[in-house]
């Protein structure tokens, strides 16, 4: 199965802003002892360096004192559903209470029956394009697709996409992956579709391999999969890649060279994750804590600080919930006051049209 580095999905429509500050509520006491009671938490496929969860179950188990048991952290999204399933009649160790998924595996997962509805205290401020109504399944943190920039190569840093094709940036525009392969590539095309104006998906996904054959005979294009050293070295200065990769490398390279994150002015396409309780939880209270936790001002800031923005960042930095000293380590909130999520049928009209006509149309061979 592939890892959770590798995995990240995207989701439905426009994201909807909260219309109104929400009072953040305590979880029941009742729940709370109920969890207590139960105490332990099963989780799986949640590594300490990905969106921060290090600090975040740390968080949550200093707050209850509730013991968290984490299974396999390494796992994919599809090894999460085995998990659940291998484990219905089991209510030891090896079962996970919560998992945290892909898009395509929070519908398939409630089909299967393989999922319980929760509806967490802050559900209203989650947009409802992020959200099964029935409370089985809600995104829980996302990225957007965003320019990474060597500055010191780069010293005018593009804005929106249609800036990739000026002079200024002969041989230096590469994506973090294959557009044949790779969603991450694949959603960076359809992402220029987009700021190209067009609103049908497969039309957005044609309309971005427009856009990528400009660049590519304008000279621009890097036909080579953009990563860190790359960009360090050079060879690909502009790296399209989801936001919160690009933030990592920024730390790790720690200046040399500098790095600046670019959200694009339009095309703004996230991808997003999905939280859910397994159906057969060994310890259905302190999953329904867990989520409360996650979902919590606390919570969503935990992810935040790992460069996840959380689904409810647009309601968290409208109402001033947000540090200073975290947003002046991201992008402008603004810029993702404009993200779309596109939807599971939306995603595969636009990846037809880029992974089956990318060499037709492009002809870039990206390896």
């Amino acid at each position: 199965m592939i890892s959770k580095t590798q995995r990240l999905l995207s989701l439905s429509t426009a994201m909807l802003l909260a219309t109104s500050a929400i009072a953040v509520a305590e979880p029941s006491e009742e729940l709370v002892a109920a969890a207590k009671k139960e105490g332990t938490l099963t989780t799986i496929a949640l590594p300490h360096n990905w969106c921060g969860y290090g600090d975040v179950i740390a968080g949550f188990k200093a707050k209850y004192g509730i013991e968290v048991n984490e299974l396999n952290p390494d796992a994919g999204s599809g090894d999460e559903i085995e998990a659940i399933k291998a484990n219905k009649g089991n209510t030891g160790p090896q079962a996970p209470d919560v998992i945290d998924v892909g898009l395509s595996f929070g519908p398939s997962a409630k089909a299967e029956g393989l999922i319980q509805p929760y509806k967490v205290s802050t559900w209203d401020s989650i947009p409802d394009s992020a959200k099964d109504a029935e409370g089985y399944w809600y995104g829980d943190y996302y990225g957007v697709l965003s320019f990474v920039v060597n500055t010191d190569i780069v010293k005018d840093a593009p804005k929106d996409w249609a800036d990739l094709k000026k002079s200024d940036y002969a041989n230096a525009v590469a994506l973090a992956g294959d557009p044949r392969a790779s969603n991450q590539a694949v959603q960076a095309v359809y992402a220029a579709g987009l700021s190209a104006g067009e609103t049908d998906a497969a039309k957005a996904g044609e309309a971005g391999l427009g856009f990528f054959a400009e660049v590519n005979k304008a000279g621009n294009f890097v036909p080579v999969i953009g990563k860190s050293a790359s960009l360090a070295q050079g060879s690909t200065p502009i790296i399209i890649a989801w936001d919160y990769n690009g933030l990592a490398w920024r730390d790790s390279l720690n200046g040399n060279p500098p790095v600046e994150v670019v959200v694009p002015a339009s095309g703004v396409v996230a991808g997003v994750y999905v939280q859910a309780i397994s159906a057969f939880a060994p310890h259905p209270n302190a999953a329904k804590l867990w989520m409360e936790y996650l979902y919590s001002d606390e919570g969503q800031l935990g992810w935040l600080k790992g460069y996840c923005h959380p689904i409810r960042f647009n309601d968290l930095a409208k109402n001033g919930k947000v540090p200073q000293e975290m947003l002046d380590k991201l992008p402008p909130a603004a810029a993702y006051e404009k993200a779309v999520f596109p939807t599971l049928e939306e995603q595969e009209a636009g990846k037809t049209a880029i992974t089956t006509k990318w060499d037709s149309v492009v002809g870039a061979n990206v390896q």
